[in-house]
């Protein structure tokens, strides 16, 4: 379990594959509350034959440290892992808050992505009003009961219950004061107006049953790509682990 210590906090990472041959890096960066085993089956399918990184963010997972105020933030310890692992040039991956990071690094580093894939992400936060009652209350009602109603909201309807307590359980994992910072960190993030800078084509696919981030927000931010792919799955917002299969054959044929 190789860590690498940044500003402080020790980031737990995967580094699995062929180190030459196969292609270009892939970079796995996880959502809010989330850890790297979300990424099991696509990393699974990907390092037999190239090169993949995924990371615990700071604070979450195997990874210690304390919240950090903004988006960027992160995008900075991302940037320290592949600069730690001699990686100059990959293809970003990122689910939900993990794509706002995949977006960071592409607009404050361009050369360093060649590709990149946004799972259920957006490049300006808008909550809905009913998301945002939720976030208001989350100070007067326990820690855990937060995290499962926020996680039972990312399942599009019919997924199985007891796989969904599996990931209430681990997200009440990732200590309160992280959870909390980092809402405030997304909830500032805004990168919309800059995305037209990005290069980098980009592959956004995008849950239909989506309530966490809507797929109305995701298909605004793509109209404002220079060069966008978009997939819609019959899933809700955790599509890494609820169509694993059809979102690693979306990327396996986008990387080519």
């Amino acid at each position: 379990m190789p860590q690498l210590e940044v500003d402080g906090a020790p980031l737990t990472y995967d580094d699995e594959g062929p180190r030459d041959g196969g292609g270009t890096p892939l970079v796995f960066v996880h959502g809010w509350t989330a850890n790297r085993r979300r990424w099991d089956h696509q990393v699974a399918h990907f390092a037999g034959t190239r090169r993949v990184v995924r990371l615990d963010l700071r604070g979450h997972g195997e990874s210690g440290g304390a919240g950090v105020r903004t988006v960027a933030e992160l995008a900075k310890d991302l940037v320290a892992l592949l600069d730690h692992l001699g990686i100059e040039r990959c293809v970003l991956v990122g689910h939900s808050m993990g794509g706002m990071i995949a977006q960071t690094v592409a607009l404050s580093h361009p050369g360093r992505v060649e590709r990149m894939v946004l799972v259920n992400s957006i490049a300006r936060m808008t909550y809905n009003r009913g998301r945002g009652l939720l976030m208001a209350a989350s100070t007067l009602v326990p820690f855990k009961l937060f995290v499962a109603t926020n996680i039972q909201r990312a399942f599009a309807p019919g997924f199985p219950r007891e796989e969904i307590r599996r990931y209430v359980d681990s997200s009440a994992g990732t200590p309160r004061e992280v959870v909390m910072t980092l809402y405030g960190a997304m909830r500032a993030f805004d990168v919309l107006d800059r995305v037209g800078e990005i290069k980098a084509p980009t592959l956004m696919i995008h849950g239909y049953y989506d309530i966490q981030l809507p797929v109305g927000q995701m298909l605004r931010m793509a109209k404002a790509y220079p060069d966008a792919t978009v997939r819609i799955l019959d899933a809700g917002h955790e599509l890494p682990v609820e169509k694993p299969a059809e979102l690693t054959a979306a990327i396996d044929a986008f990387v080519g």
